[in-house]
């Protein structure tokens, strides 16, 4: 089973002057999105095709939609790239393509889990290739992300539930209504030591979903 980038308009083909906006076809920018979570996970085309075991030149045309994208080599980049597939597939009951690279609907968002960890991620960005990224995180009782950093800066607001986060080994216990912000080459850590699910809403500059 392959899924059939979308080709792009050649010279030769004839004009339509009478193409309407149509729904959001998920296929037509698997592409843009390989290559924007690609960059937000400062990752380069020799890396993440050496990995996925395919070749720089094959990934590269996928990045442009030249190329068919069959399901095992989507699954085996997604690997790559810490998503499941479903990222790539958003749901468009009532998206339209003139819209899709400002607004995100409530039940379009793209959702992320990290398993073992007990954490989930919703996008609220339209894409990664912009200069920040906004995401919901959905953390459970007991979830820990343990001790990371990367380049950029980033600010949250607690929605839900409690939050420790630890900035430079510095620690803060956060309420629903705290909020706060550290550069991101800081280790930093959260964790929800609580009994319900915490809900925190994170701005991050540049994107590193």
């Amino acid at each position: 089973m392959a899924i059939q980038a979308a080709r792009l308009p050649h010279p030769d083909d004839p004009a339509t002057d009478d193409a309407q906006p149509s729904a959001f076809d998920p296929e037509a920018s698997i592409g843009e999105q390989l290559r924007d979570l690609r960059k937000a996970r400062n990752l380069t085309l020799k890396e993440v095709s050496q990995a996925a075991g395919i070749s720089v030149g094959y990934l590269s045309q996928l990045e442009r939609n030249h190329s068919r994208l069959p399901i095992g080599v989507l699954k085996k980049i997604s690997d790559v790239l810490g998503v499941h597939m479903n990222w790539f597939f958003q749901q468009s009951n009532d998206g339209v393509a003139a819209e899709r690279d400002i607004v995100v609907r409530a039940n379009n968002r793209r959702r992320m889990s990290f398993t073992g960890l007990g954490i989930t991620e919703e996008l609220l960005s339209p894409n990664l290739s912009g200069p920040l990224e906004l995401l919901i995180s959905s953390i459970a009782p007991g979830a820990d992300s343990e001790d990371y950093s990367h380049d950029g800066a980033e600010a949250g607001l607690v929605l839900a539930g409690t939050l420790e986060l630890w900035v430079s080994g510095r620690h803060f216990t956060l309420n629903a209504g705290d909020s706060f912000s550290f550069k991101s080459t800081e280790v930093h850590r959260c964790a929800n030591h609580g009994k319900d699910t915490t809900q925190v809403l994170w701005v991050i500059t540049p994107p590193h979903y």
